[in-house]
């Protein structure tokens, strides 16, 4: 082979690496918000939909003239860590009432190519009093008409709402604001990612909160493994699926969350080597330890959120903090702590310099800490878990800038 062959081989290698870490830190990928990304995932995406395909049983559509690569990443866990969030400056998550009217306000787009604010929301107003399980959406108020906006402006950064004319915030000072969208039904039919439509389910509408987690089982179902009597293909390709979903979506594989087929399955020879072949083709580092493993991306690429970094308060403190949990510790002495840390650097976390500064300083820097799998809290202590050892803190200091 001559040395540009080796070269373009290499080159396609590190380009499909690349495109397998983006579409985990962005499952929707789009032409207009992400052209680099997406024309890399166009170009490559037999070999990236290969990969996702074998070891995460996950499909890959790629729509080079609309201009979008969705990633259909199906877990049954509930996962509370990635909410959608307000496109405004608190980033705040959604509430129950914005996930309603994001429901509804999909439903009524998926009849129309184009629609006004006023339109849109006159729809979702007959929708949302028609169905009695439902509250009214009402445009005379600003508290409803900045949620409705907040919906509008998640479903114009997915590309399913284009703005022609006007400006969607506009809307939360007057219900008589005038902006023009174009819809994309195709892609707003690929932001569902299950299996099974939740209109399928048989579970009474009433019984719906009290049996979430049926609920979800049942939109999660993926027939490609069978059911209770399972053939061993069907058994073993769900075992591969669900080893390797672990370790491209969660920060730390623990052996101990792993049932024990699971848990033998990544043991094995044959589990030991995809995990080796996984980890190269899509450019991770693989590290191995005796109570787990984990796939480290060194460029971060492949994750929409970094620890250790100090560009937030809440995982600097985590940083810290963890160097006091080299065993377990209680919440009190992990308060006192901070409050330490608070006095040393009084230029330091402003915005956690109140009466109950501490506590709150304590209490965001754990929910970064088991977000990262780093420690587990239980009734009245928090313990380190095993790859909380990878990080230490040197030195700590300011800076005036």
């Amino acid at each position: 082979m001559s040395q540009l062959a080796n070269q373009l081989v290499i080159a396609e290698r590190e380009e499909v690496a690349l495109g397998i870490r983006q579409l985990l830190a962005t499952p929707l990928l789009s032409e207009h918000a992400t052209p680099e990304a997406f024309d890399l995932v166009r170009r490559r995406r037999e070999p990236i939909k290969q990969w996702f395909d074998y070891y995460c049983g996950w499909s890959l559509t790629v729509e080079p003239r609309l201009g979008y690569a969705r990633l259909m990443k199906v877990r049954a866990a509930i996962d509370p860590s990635r909410p959608a969030r307000r496109l405004r400056s608190g980033r705040a998550s959604f509430d129950r009432r914005r996930y309603v009217l994001l429901c509804v306000t999909a439903a009524e787009l998926l009849t129309v190519p184009v629609t006004t604010i006023g339109l849109l929301a006159d729809r979702v107003t007959s929708a949302t009093n028609a169905d009695e399980a439902l509250v009214t959406f009402e445009t005379a108020s600003r508290t409803e008409r900045m949620a409705f906006v907040d919906v509008l402006r998640l479903l114009e950064s997915f590309g399913v709402l284009e703005v022609v004319d006007g400006t969607t915030e506009t809307f939360v000072d007057s219900a008589s604001a005038k902006v023009l969208y174009r819809v994309d039904s195709t892609l707003l039919l690929r932001l569902l990612a299950a299996p099974v439509g939740p209109s399928q389910s048989d579970i009474p509408l009433d019984e719906v909160p009290l049996r979430f987690e049926q609920v979800l089982a049942d939109v999660s179902r993926e027939r490609r493994y069978g059911s209770v009597e399972s053939t061993d293909v069907q058994r073993n390709l769900w075992l591969r699926h669900s080893v390797f979903r672990r370790l491209v979506d969660d920060p730390v594989l623990y052996f101990a969350d792993l049932s024990a087929d699971e848990h033998a399955y990544i043991s094995s020879p044959t589990g030991k080597r995809l995990v080796r072949q996984a980890a190269e083709q899509g450019g991770f580092v693989l590290e191995e330890r005796a109570e787990g493993m984990m796939f480290v991306d060194v460029d971060a690429v492949a994750t929409d959120t970094r620890f250790p970094d100090d560009a937030g308060t809440a995982k600097v403190a985590a940083l810290l903090l963890l160097d006091f949990v080299d065993g377990p510790v209680t919440v009190e002495q992990l308060r006192r702590t901070a409050i330490d840390l608070l006095d040393k650097f009084p230029k330091w976390a402003k915005s956690y310099r109140g009466e109950d500064g501490a506590v709150q300083l304590v209490s965001d820097a754990l929910a970064v800490l088991t977000g990262f799998g780093l420690v587990e809290i239980t009734a009245t202590l928090i313990r380190p878990l095993p790859a909380a050892a990878r990080y230490s803190v040197t030195a700590a200091r300011v800076t005036d800038s």
